[in-house]
């Protein structure tokens, strides 16, 4: 064998590999995104269910009264 052939092998090698690493990275960034688009509808399901069950505290600024030294 020479040396260019054995180059050659060692290039078709190391893009095999980058080719498998890139895969691999895709379907990790793929299951990552599924989990930030469930937490994103979990999270909007919970701020829906907190807002029906408390009403705010919070007096609008209609009713908010100015304070004592005015």
């Amino acid at each position: 064998m020479n040396t260019v052939q054995i180059d050659i092998e060692q290039l078709q090698m190391k893009i095999a590999f980058q080719e498998d690493t890139i895969e691999s990275l895709n379907q990790a960034l793929i299951e990552q995104q599924k989990q930030i688009d469930d937490l994103q509808y979990q999270l909007k399901q919970m701020a829906s269910k907190i807002s029906a069950i408390e009403p705010s505290n919070m007096a609008s600024e209609k009713e908010e009264m100015p304070p004592p030294h005015y």
